[in-house]
């Protein structure tokens, strides 16, 4: 379950700009509520039909598809296949979405699909009724607000620089129709949730708004994650110590890329797998305590079993698409542990790089975390005194894996890139 970021506000107050520059700026999926029914509103206009009419805008929801798609890392709206990302921006569109959105069959229609993305990614959603009917439970809620005039200004120069025709005074008037239109709807009105941040736009720049709601994210993510206890810190660090004189002693180990070793907790380390040493030989160089995915098969053996859990290991089911060690991987990663992992799923004997499966940038994307990829080096058979060289490469973030609605094929392109960073550090040391 990702984290959530309620953004509602009146027409104008700025929040579809905030909202896509934090999405951007953290890797978040940007849900505008608003193009959905601006779209409703379009097939409406199209089909001559009254948009404050729910006898006539019922019948036409059958035949009503909606989606939210990037094109070119840009989010576009499409109505029935239709890109109409630009049409639904005219005021005409804009009265229309106001009207459609009155009507409970409409906001029922488009209930579904906005949850549903909600439930699956760290999301930011603006439109009128967020954080108190869409998504009551979201961790993050901000009532955005400007004066009418100021919100009149700003759609003004919006559409002047679109090429529009249009002027300030109807602007306004309709600024403030539709503030009447959406503070006095019978279902779902525009009204600042409870137990959200209400900030004032007037005088501030985009940047500044920016900042001050990401300030808020962050607050939650530090909530959410929770501290390690001391002892446990302690005990890994003495584990690492003790396991490290002994590794030197047995091999020749080279570390490489010792710069771009994590600085903090909670991140995804990467590995290609070459040997059952390969969670120790990326340890003895990473400060932070960790946890470590382990195939199922090794639990089977009490001594393994008691060693493994120790070490804050748990199991994975490699042939299938095992959800709870998914969850137990997330479960440690927001409770401030590293997770160790190995994205092939299987030993490579040979050393060549196999194909990754989709758990690492699953688990990336949900909890919203960097995946540092380790590329692990050897000639030969493993044997006494044997050059082993790991080399830890630049960190890669959720935003450069691309994954937005966590679709099969997202998963796989993210888990090839991470494994064609894990390639090129291997391939770097012969």
């Amino acid at each position: 379950m990702g984290l959530k970021c309620a953004l509602d506000g009146p027409s104008g107050a700025g929040k579809s700009t905030i909202a896509k520059k934090i999405a951007q700026k953290l890797g978040f999926v940007y849900v505008d509520t608003g193009a959905l029914y601006r779209s409703i509103g379009l097939y409406a206009v199209r089909n001559g039909a009254k948009t404050d009419s729910e006898e006539e805008i019922l019948p036409l929801l059958k035949d009503i598809s909606v989606e939210l798609k990037y094109v070119d890392d840009v989010q576009r709206v499409f109505l029935n296949g239709e890109d109409v990302s630009d049409m639904i921006r005219t005021p005409e569109i804009s009265m229309a979405a106001s009207n459609v959105s009155a009507i409970p069959a409409v906001r029922e229609f488009l209930l579904g699909l906005q949850r549903d993305i909600a439930e699956k990614n760290d999301i930011i959603m603006d439109g009128r009724d967020i954080g108190t009917v869409i998504l009551p439970n979201a961790e993050v809620k901000v009532f955005l607000t400007a004066t009418p005039e100021e919100r009149a200004r700003r759609r003004y120069d919006e559409l002047v620089a679109k090429g529009q025709e249009v002027t300030y005074e109807d602007i306004l008037k309709d600024i403030n129709q539709r503030d009447y239109n959406d503070s006095n709807r019978k279902t779902a009105p525009l009204k600042k949730a409870d137990d959200a941040v209400e900030i004032d736009t007037t005088k501030m720049s985009v940047d500044e708004v920016v900042d001050s709601i990401e300030e808020l994210i962050d607050a939650a993510k530090r909530r959410d994650f929770k501290v390690i206890p001391a002892w446990r810190i302690r005990l890994y660090s003495i584990l690492r110590v003790i396991a490290g004189a002994v590794f030197f002693l047995i091999f020749d180990i080279r570390y490489k890329g010792k710069e771009n070793l994590p600085k903090s907790g909670s991140v995804i380390l990467a590995g290609n797998h070459r040997t059952w040493f390969d969670p120790v030989l990326i340890a003895i160089r990473v400060k932070y305590i960790s946890s470590y995915m382990a195939k199922a098969e090794l639990f089977d053996v009490p001594v393994l079993r008691s060693i493994i859990k120790l070490v804050h290991g748990f199991p994975t089911r490699r042939n299938s698409a095992d959800v709870s060690s998914l969850s137990r991987a997330e479960e440690f990663i927001r409770k401030g542990y590293n997770l160790t992992m190995f994205p092939e799923g299987t030993r490579s004997r040979d050393g060549k790089i196999g194909r990754a499966r989709s758990g690492v940038a699953y688990i990336a994307s949900k909890c919203g975390v960097p995946v540092y990829p380790v590329g692990i080096s050897y000639k030969g058979h493993l044997c006494f005194r044997r050059k082993i060289t790991v080399t830890f490469g630049e960190p890669i973030s959720p935003e450069e894996l691309k994954i937005n609605n966590l679709t099969k094929t997202e998963l796989r392109a993210a888990g090839e890139r991470v494994m064609s960073r894990i390639a090129e550090l291997v391939e770097s040391n012969g």
